[in-house]
């Protein structure tokens, strides 16, 4: 299933598409897009449900989810442009969940930021939770997948002490959808193309395939130090091409717009606002 969120942001509804494309309006069968809901939805036959009105705004693509984790240099090229050794093990840091916006929204920056970045990714939903768990037996406890935008002020990264979540969360800073897509429809999460562009130019484009650590590997790796719980999103690094590693470094400026995907997952537009 694809599924997703749509109206007015803080008062979203579940959508889902249908076999032929349609976006439906499945509001009346279950609250909001949740792993809790998949079985209701599944029960559904899409093509029964009302259209979804043209020009709905899209929300984030799932609500309530607990945590919002991230991992730092895992694709191959990323790790190059920066001269950086592949990690020995998964770099984890979190992003607040405050951060979630919708796959068209646009970005609104602080008058501070001086040195907002792109990275896409592809994102993982945890179906159940895990503790424990092996590489063999990881990908089970997978609900589905998402589109990420892990927006990052480097400034607030990088400079001046303190966490990476201080330049990873401001609002806006977490574009996730347009769809949740159900684990069925992605066999190898593996074997995906992903890209972005700003203002039409390529600057990330790989393949899921480069990722250092799988995200098999990831799952079981942090569920050695923690609880996974259902509905946790993991966003699995970015592939070479951000602009804090371009020579010169190009950070985002007032009107760009950034377009993004992953193959089956669906593209994001996001236009920057300064100030």
């Amino acid at each position: 299933m694809k599924l997703f969120r749509f109206g007015e942001n803080g008062a979203e509804k579940a959508g889902m598409m249908a076999p032929d494309g349609s976006l439906r309006d499945a509001s009346a069968h279950v609250a909001d897009i949740s792993v809790a809901a998949l079985g209701a939805l599944a029960a559904l036959d899409p093509l029964s449900l009302p259209l979804v009105p043209e020009g709905a705004r899209l929300g984030a693509c799932l609500a309530g989810a607990p945590n919002f984790y991230c991992i730092g240099l895992n694709y191959s090229k990323h790790a190059a442009e920066f001269d950086a050794p592949a990690p020995e093990a998964p770099i984890l840091f979190s992003k607040a969940t405050s951060s979630f916006a919708g796959p068209q929204d646009d970005l609104h920056l602080p008058p501070e930021a001086k040195k907002t970045d792109w990275e896409v990714e592809l994102g993982v939903v945890i179906g159940r939770e895990a503790y424990r768990v092996s590489e063999a037996e990881a990908l089970g406890f997978v609900a589905g997948y998402c589109l990420v935008n892990d927006i990052s002020e480097r400034a607030f990264q990088l400079e001046g002490g303190g966490q990476w979540i201080r330049g990873k969360s401001l609002p806006g800073f977490g574009p996730i959808g347009p769809y949740f897509v159900t684990a069925d429809e992605v066999p190898d999460p593996q074997d995906l193309d992903i890209w972005l562009k700003v203002n039409g130019e390529i600057m990330q484009q790989s393949h899921t395939s480069d990722m250092i650590f799988s995200v098999a590997e990831i799952v079981a790796d942090m569920s050695k130090y923690m609880r996974l719980q259902v509905g946790d999103i993991i966003t699995t690094g970015t592939p070479g091409g951000v602009g804090m590693g371009q020579k010169p470094q190009r950070f985002l400026q007032n009107g760009d717009v950034m377009t993004l995907g992953i193959a089956g997952l669906g593209e994001q537009r996001t236009r920057v606002m300064h100030g």
